[in-house]
């Protein structure tokens, strides 16, 4: 099938998105990265301002305000989506990428520039698949994308719900390119699928799970089940994953998470061994707890190890330097020497040992310190907009890193009351309200009330109101002028006073007063 597209400017790309719009149509155009998405997005809409200016104004202020305060990456989406134009992508928050999906299927959106994040299993009436890039930047350097991913995409268009047919089409800068894509991606097959119990932090959460549920009690029974998998299906050498399993359960004995009853003799053969398994206390929770054997092995090592208070970076630290939060923000040749700078400062507050400098897995502990600094300075009330400047982490990407942050939290905070830690359960308890909401330690009476978020509670403070004692003494008057009316009205009655609001006789019809507050 050949498409005769009008060429209207100096991008493929635009002419593709303008002649799906002239069809009546609607269209995703598939970009590698955010910036780019965010880039081809606002392109697109330079050519429709005047012909669909001002026409998704209520959606647009939805989207400008769904954080507290907009930032840059906000206001930009806002301006376009006014075009029937948007850009979608891991850095925005929940409710905006909600929020684009749903209008993209009511027809008020009519294009999407996504990263391939929105490729996989989402349902719209999209006529058009527009792939810009197949290329990525990876550890490997600029690659294809894998066969599947292409599929993935292509896949978007021409959903039955929607249309009767749909297009993919790929956007190509040289023949030899061209011959290349219709090789590989449109006559090739995609690539093999691959179990995933053949990566080792998985199995041993599963090996770990089945035990502590009663679903097998003995190695044999483990085997048993695994065998029947499809990793035993793939690995074809049952011999070989026998091994493995052995391995996953003297690591998991010597953790201490699981306990085996041996032989009566001393000598034994290879499936005699560890036959009849069970679960300890700890273990049993570390599995209802869901996180890799080895991070909560680690957990487990520092808690022990430390008898004071940990610090709030300390805490963020260890975290931070786990598998489960990939992927950690990466240091830059540039910021090496910050952050080493950092992790002496930091020093003595360091939970985890930091390997020799030479080590393996030095960078990746550099890239956690980076990581524990980018909570810390959440904590400490940075807002998004600095976030995104010095680290450039957007408003979704760093909510979705505090939610997996306050997991680890919680599970160090479980982890240390089975240790007979209280102390250190107390400050991981207090270092996850800070987490939620952002703030420093001196605002965490205020937060506990309900309707006070960080911005006001740091509005409070600010003006001496700096517990829920200050919050009974204060005027409502200044507290409405500072939080708001209904805000005032409740933080006042959650402190044990009830404020009655009432039309006095002789005022205007809606002007109203206040009484005298009542003791509840």
């Amino acid at each position: 099938m050949i498409l005769s597209i009008e060429q209207k400017t100096n991008d493929e790309t635009i002419d593709l998105v303008l002649d799906t719009l002239k069809l009546g149509k609607q269209a995703l155009v598939f970009v590698n990265t955010k910036r780019s998405a965010e880039k081809t997005a606002e392109d697109i809409a330079k050519f429709l301002k005047k012909s669909n200016a001002n026409q998704n104004e209520e959606l647009a202020d939805e989207i400008l305000h769904d954080l507290g305060k907009p930032t840059r990456q906000c206001e930009r989406l806002s301006e376009i989506v006014k075009q029937g134009i948007a850009f979608h992508h891991a850095g925005l928050t929940s409710k905006q990428k909600e929020s684009i999906v749903d209008n993209f299927r009511n027809g008020k959106i009519k294009i999407i520039c996504a990263t391939p994040t929105l490729a996989a299993g989402i349902d719209v009436p999209a006529y058009r698949a527009i792939i810009r890039d197949l290329k990525r930047f990876t550890p490997r350097g600029y690659t294809y994308i894998p066969v599947l991913e292409y599929l993935q995409m292509s896949g978007r268009a021409g959903r039955p719900k929607y249309d009767t047919e749909g297009q993919s089409i790929v956007i190509t800068a040289t023949e030899n390119e061209k011959e290349h894509i219709v090789e590989n991606y449109i006559n090739g097959n995609p690539e093999d699928i691959t179990s995933k119990l053949a990566v080792e932090p998985v199995l041993r959460t599963y090996v770990l799970s089945l035990v502590a549920s009663n679903f097998v009690n003995s190695r044999e029974k483990l085997v048993e089940f695994f065998s029947k998998t499809f990793w035993a299906h793939q690995y074809e050498d049952m011999t070989r994953i026998k091994k493995i399993i052995d391995k996953m359960l003297h690591l998991l004995e010597e953790f201490g998470f699981i306990e085996t009853k041996k032989s009566k003799s001393d000598f034994v053969s290879a499936d005699e061994l560890n036959d009849e398994l069970h679960a300890t206390e700890i273990g049993k929770r570390v599995a209802q707890l869901y996180i890799d054997p080895l991070t909560a092995h680690e957990f487990i090592t520092c808690i022990k190890k430390t008898d004071k208070n940990p610090s709030s970076f300390g805490l963020l630290h260890l975290i931070s330097n786990t598998l489960e939060i990939r992927p950690k923000l990466n240091v830059k040749a540039k910021e090496y020497e910050e952050y080493t700078s950092l992790i002496v400062e930091k020093e003595d507050e360091l939970l985890s040992k930091e390997p020799a400098e030479f080590e393996e897995d030095h960078d990746e502990f550099m890239n956690s310190v980076k990581t524990a600094s980018f909570f810390s300075d959440w904590i400490n009330e940075k807002d998004d907009e600095f976030l995104l400047e010095k680290y450039d982490v957007r408003p979704g990407e760093s909510r979705s890193k505090i939610e997996l942050a306050d997991w680890l939290l919680y599970a160090n905070e479980e982890l240390a009351k089975l240790s007979e830690k209280t102390f250190f359960a107390r400050e991981v308890s207090k270092l996850r309200f800070r987490l939620k909401y952002g703030i420093k330690e001196e605002l965490l009476p205020l937060v506990r009330l309900r309707e006070i978020g960080r911005a006001r509670a740091r509005r409070l403070f600010s003006n001496g109101i700096k517990d829920t004692g200050d919050v009974k003494k204060a005027d409502f008057a200044k507290l409405k002028f500072l939080v708001g009316e209904a805000a005032a009205k409740s933080i006042k009655e959650q402190v044990g006073e009830k404020v009655n609001i009432e039309i006095k006789p002789g005022k205007r019809k809606g002007q109203m007063s206040l009484t005298k507050f009542e003791k509840i």
